[in-house]
């Protein structure tokens, strides 16, 4: 049995490194928002087989308009995004292109509103909070016990931290934006971070109902020894799938498996060495006032 349990400085230590730079980067820059949220044109346009990418950067620096991102979403096929400012300079720029380029076709022209926007981030937090309250009582029902549904909701707390933390650090120093695929990421790591806690959970609350004469501590280190190889060879799959589609997926689903990556990393980490330990805390200052001391 490893004794994990000795090491709970340590695991706060190394979260709370990442997350106080992420947190810091999340209050001074934020996150840079997508025109998802911030309203704005998106525009999918098919070039000829001969004309670059670069044709569609320099005509829009020829008519001063400003691109925030282009997508090769097919062969010869683009999705730009264009700053609710610019969404006027669509036809200019369009008509700019086709000087060089006859054969282009405008497949596709959508305009979002800020408003929508809005409204899609607000839908998008009432769900995470709906879906973090019903976590929180499922867990405790399912447990008999509230601390093992807090535990899990502080480890998840801990877990969009870091992928929040990530992404604007990603936003102020590549320009990455987050969009309404971010929004569905971050709605999946949820479900990932309680995942391999319960798993976790279950296997404690096992042995206790089986009396098996060890600490509570002593029980948790056990829980965590005997479960570990499978939960970390079940991440590590997943992991590597994720990383394949960083490097390769192309530039539509990059940052979008990004999210899943972090979020799927910080929930490996997260149940044995966050939801536990926590789970060892409580249980100490709960003898600790029984005892008076």
């Amino acid at each position: 049995m490893i004794r994990f349990s000795k090491y709970i400085a340590f695991y706060f230590l190394f979260s709370g490194i990442f997350l106080v730079v992420g947190m810091y980067s999340l209050v001074r820059y934020g996150l840079k928002q997508s025109i998802d949220f911030t309203g704005g044109a998106l525009v999918e346009m098919k070039i000829a087989d001969t004309t670059p990418q670069s044709l569609l950067e320099e005509s829009a620096k020829k008519e001063n308009m400003n691109i925030a991102s282009i997508q090769k979403s097919f062969e010869k096929t683009y999705v730009l995004r264009v700053k609710p400012e610019e969404s006027e300079k669509v036809n200019v720029f369009f008509d700019t292109v086709k000087k060089t380029d006859n054969t282009v076709e405008l497949l596709r022209r959508e305009t979002v509103g800020p408003i929508l926007g809005k409204e899609l981030l607000t839908k998008a937090i009432f769900a995470a909070i709906i879906a973090m309250g019903g976590i929180l009582l499922y867990v405790a029902y399912a447990f008999k016990n509230i601390k093992f549904g807090v535990s899990a909701i502080i480890a998840l707390f801990h877990d969009l931290l870091m992928v929040l933390g990530v992404f604007s650090l990603l936003g102020h120093f590549r320009g990455i934006e987050v969009d309404t695929l971010f929004v569905t990421a971050f709605l999946t790591t949820m479900s990932f971070s309680v995942h391999d806690t319960i798993v976790v959970f279950d296997r404690i609350r096992e042995y206790l109902r089986r009396g098996v004469k060890l600490s509570f501590e002593e029980t948790c280190d056990l829980a965590l020894t005997e479960t570990m190889g499978r939960s970390t060879t079940n991440s590590l799959t997943i992991i590597f799938m994720l990383f394949s589609l960083v490097l390769l997926g192309g530039d539509t689903v990059r940052w979008f498996t990004m999210a899943l990556l972090v979020g799927t990393i910080s929930g490996t980490y997260s149940s044995p060495f966050i939801a536990t330990p926590i789970l060892i805390l409580w249980d100490r200052f709960e003898r600790r006032r029984k005892s008076g001391t």
